[in-house]
């Protein structure tokens, strides 16, 4: 047990010190004012979300962008009127989809007929949960040219109301930095690559060089598929939005529960044994230094609680871009505890053949 409580803290060491300062919560991409204003498509996929795509469709027509500009809604089959909430204006195409292929992925066969819509030199990609501050357009493009980049992408600011979304939004944001720091998916020389569907600025030649959607048309986690292939030819950027928000809620830990469920096992490539390492790693990671703390003794405590003041002071800097208490830092563990459950709930639901859902529409339940 001591060497296992040794490990957790020399693992916490690399977390902290050698992994990129991913707790660092940051980049933030600033306002800014490109020096030139190239033509804009934005594509906004879209099921079912009349409850929300009014208010992302204003945000995005509302853009002060000094260059031409055009908001391309793709309704994907939806039942609920989502097309005839969006509104009219002359730069605002909506495009009805009835059917899907086999073999591509809802969101990425719209986003597919989205982006052959148009033919400007950039596209902006974003959900349909998503408003837009004024100046994000300009700010996004401006990163995009003055860096010489291929991609830029932002994880935007989620809802963070409920008690179910203030206890684990910013640990979802959180984990995710842990798993994509954002400064090595931004250095050109490392293998790190990552987008957040939220926000997904490209250029267009570098969607065609990648062979455009359809080469990654069946994938689920699609942001980070676009993300890594476009990284092998080009430069990318990820980082936090001020500028940007998702207006999603997620009232109850079940909402939360169903979103991690629906991609967790894909992120394992549905892998039994990537599963049991993973759960294995995660213990060592946020169920070891608290179970020392409670039981251990001697040096098993002072690994435990070493370990432990690592964790929860790397968690600080994410509270704070949510405002949230420092002591949510002490429930890390019981956080840790409600992912990994999750996880293997999702693993569950693809193997009792259900699979991943999104929209009332199944993906990755055949085997």
């Amino acid at each position: 047990m001591t060497s296992i409580a040794l490990l957790s803290l020399a693992i916490w060491l690399y977390l902290f010190f050698a992994h990129g300062k991913f707790w660092a919560s940051a980049p933030q991409l600033p306002v800014a004012a490109p020096p030139q204003f190239p033509d804009v498509d934005i594509v906004v996929p879209a099921r079912d979300e009349a409850a929300s795509i009014g208010r992302v469709i204003a945000s995005l027509l509302a853009q002060d962008y000094g260059g031409r500009f055009r908001v391309v809604l793709v309704d994907d089959n939806s039942t609920d009127g989502t097309a005839a909430m969006a509104g009219a204006a002359p730069n605002l195409q909506v495009i009805s989809l009835e059917s899907k292929p086999a073999g591509w992925s809802g969101k990425l066969w719209a986003l597919s007929h989205g982006v052959a819509a148009g033919d400007a030199p950039i596209i902006l990609l974003t959900d349909a949960d998503i408003v837009h501050d004024p100046q994000h357009l300009s700010s996004l493009v401006a990163k995009l040219l003055e860096s010489r980049l291929d991609l830029v992408s932002e994880m935007v600011r989620l809802n963070c109301a409920s008690l179910a979304e203030r206890a684990l939004v910013p640990a979802f944001v959180y984990f995710f930095q842990m798993l994509y720091p954002f400064t090595k998916v931004n250095d050109p020389h490392a293998a790190a690559a990552a987008a957040a569907g939220g926000t997904v600025l490209i250029r267009r030649e570098a969607l065609e060089r990648i062979g455009g959607m359809e080469a990654i048309k069946d994938t689920l986690i699609d942001d980070v598929a676009l993300a890594k292939a476009v990284k092998k030819s080009g430069c990318i950027f990820l980082g936090h939005s001020a500028l940007a928000a998702s207006i999603r809620p997620y009232p109850n830990f079940k909402d939360i529960w169903d979103m991690i469920s629906r991609t967790a096992f894909t992120q394992l490539r549905y892998s039994p044994l990537l599963l049991g390492l993973t759960l294995a790693g995660l213990a060592l990671v946020w169920l070891v230094p608290a179970w020392e703390i409670l039981f251990g003794h001697g040096a098993r405590f002072g690994f435990g609680l070493a370990a432990f003041v690592l964790a929860t002071m790397s968690y600080q800097p994410t509270l704070a871009r949510y405002r949230r208490s420092r002591l949510w830092a002490l429930a890390l563990p019981l956080i840790a505890l409600f992912y990994m459950a999750a996880t293997v709930g999702s693993a569950f639901r693809y193997w009792r053949g259900s699979g991943a859902n999104w929209k009332n529409r199944a993906y990755g339940a055949e085997r």
